[in-house]
């Protein structure tokens, strides 16, 4: 039972990785590189958390993580598709304003410089699997929150709109030769706009599973997980499949961090380092024979 609690914890940590992953899959295939994926996380958290507080609504609640996510999302697009801005220094400028902002507006609507007031989450699904302490139950009332279930089907989402729908091959032509697309009568820049808010959307909703999951939220509570997310898009090769075991893997390194945590049999400042590091290790075996879009970060007239 200790090897199933490892991995029902494991499958929660992996939700936003997951969300996020899909998120950047879709928008590096299009040509723009997805550095944001932090951001959109944070502002679908905190957008999240407002609906949910004042609605009394997790249902609410994600709605409105959604549309914070498509708004960061959009302002990324108009910066980088339409005014053809560097999509780098748009991405770093993108984090920095959605941790000033998220922590501006927590001040402003709870008075808080650290975390929100208790919020309604999807807890109420506990009840659909029968609840209860055990493992299994646990397993269960994981599986009954939507959130998980979406997340699990992020990846493969992607993968399906990818490769088996006519906008998947635009977005992939953009992404690979958008001169080529440009001259069968693609319209790069709406393609590339579509799954730049696609892409926000999707981690917006990783955001927003970490508010309502935790039912509340705090300052900069994402903590590099939209790094983590594009390090296993690029450790997966930016083939959906691939970067699901990647997301896999970065949550069990989490995973086995809290469980070396709570044994306090190392110094927790090492304990804390895992996930990171692994993340480093991970990157550093495939730099170099791993094989970015073609097209990814350039700019097309």
């Amino acid at each position: 039972m200790i090897v199933l609690a490892f991995l029902v914890q494991a499958l929660r940590i992996a939700v936003p990785y997951l969300f996020a992953a899909a998120g950047g899959v879709l928008c590096e295939r299009s040509g723009v590189i997805a550095l944001t994926l932090e951001g959109w996380m944070l502002t679908g958290a905190f957008s999240a958390t407002l609906g949910s507080y004042y609605s009394g609504s997790a249902w609410a609640g994600l709605v409105c993580g959604v549309a914070g996510g498509l708004l960061a999302a959009s302002l990324h697009a108009l910066a980088t598709v339409r005014y053809r801005a560097d999509q780098v220094v748009v991405g770093i400028a993108a984090n920095l304003l959605a941790v000033g902002a998220t922590r501006f507006f927590l001040r402003l609507a709870f008075d808080s410089s650290s975390n929100s007031p208790r919020v309604s989450g999807f807890d109420w699904f506990a009840a659909v699997s029968g609840g209860g302490t055990s493992d299994g139950a646990s397993l269960l009332s994981s599986l009954a929150n939507p959130l998980v279930l979406l997340g699990m089907l992020s990846l493969p989402f992607v993968s399906w709109l990818l490769n088996g729908t006519p906008f998947g091959l635009r977005v992939r032509a953009v992404g690979e030769r958008p001169d080529a697309a440009v001259s069968v009568g693609i319209h790069v820049g709406r393609v590339r706009w579509l799954a730049v808010l696609g892409a926000g959307a999707l981690a917006s909703l990783g955001g927003s599973y970490l508010a309502l999951e935790q039912h509340q939220f705090t300052d900069s509570m994402t903590a590099g997980r939209g790094f983590i997310a594009l390090a296993a898009v690029i450790f997966g090769n930016w083939e959906p499949r691939r970067v699901a075991v990647a997301c896999a893997l970065f949550a069990i390194a989490e995973t086995l961090q809290i469980q070396l945590q709570g044994l306090q049999l190392i110094p927790s400042q090492f304990v804390e380092m895992i996930p990171y590091l692994l993340t480093i290790i991970a990157l550093a075996g495939v730099v170099g024979r791993s094989v970015s879009p073609a097209a990814l970060g350039r700019q097309v007239d």
